[in-house]
């Protein structure tokens, strides 16, 4: 049986990594390029709504129209279509941000083109994808496509209150700070999900919340 290619997009602004990356994945016979653009301005100038891309490889600082405004657009506007996202820097902010506005998973810039294949396989067959920093425990729960609600029924008040405040930009100490509560305990509760949900990261923690409806996007 001969594998069907997945489609996709490229943005970045960054000329020669853009080329490069489109150079590389041409050489595939699992992905079909489209097209790619520089942000997000130019990609909601060249996107053929009657030839989504299934997937759309995004970078987070871009002129005119940055990542996150890119990526919240392109999954309102077309929902069919997924994002991974592309970080140079393996930092809790900006893939929270990216996360929050409708991308599904990232990647750091620096993976190999094999990892990036096998991301961009990955997102759009089960419309997420994330690195180690999730075990695979949450996996398999974001293949299914109904919100895991179980999940939460042995968290606690507090353990919910401090999951939400993940999700903002709030550094640890400032959560502890909002929640009246001494470093350490908040040290407790993120050990405690971490060990309950099966999570190894913040990220993490914020795509359970995500997934599981517990945050308005």
């Amino acid at each position: 049986m001969e594998n069907r290619k997945i489609t996709i997009a490229v943005i970045d602004d960054h000329t020669l990594f853009r080329k490069g990356v489109l150079s590389l994945l041409s050489e595939s016979d699992e992905v079909d390029i489209l097209f790619d653009a520089s942000n997000g301005l130019e990609m909601k100038e060249v996107i053929n709504p009657d030839q989504l891309p299934e997937v759309i490889l995004m970078d987070i600082n871009m002129p005119k129209m940055d990542g996150y405004a890119a990526t919240k657009w392109v999954t309102t506007t077309y929902p069919s279509v997924r994002v991974l996202a592309l970080s140079m820097y393996d930092e809790d902010k900006p893939i929270i941000e990216m996360l929050k506005n409708g991308a599904g998973g990232y990647l750091l810039k620096e993976s190999k083109t094999t990892d990036l294949i096998i991301a961009i396989k990955t997102i759009a067959e089960h419309g997420y994808f994330m690195n180690n920093l999730v075990s695979g425990k949450l996996i398999r729960s974001l293949q299914d496509d109904k919100p895991q609600k179980n999940n939460t029924a042995e968290l606690s008040v507090n353990e919910l209150k401090f999951l939400q405040f993940c999700c903002s930009e709030l550094t640890y100490k400032e959560i502890a700070d909002k929640m009246i509560l001494s470093h350490h305990t908040i040290d407790n509760y993120r050990e405690s999900l971490f060990h309950k949900l099966g999570i190894k990261s913040r990220t993490g923690l914020v795509l359970f919340a995500i997934r599981n409806e517990l945050i308005k996007l």
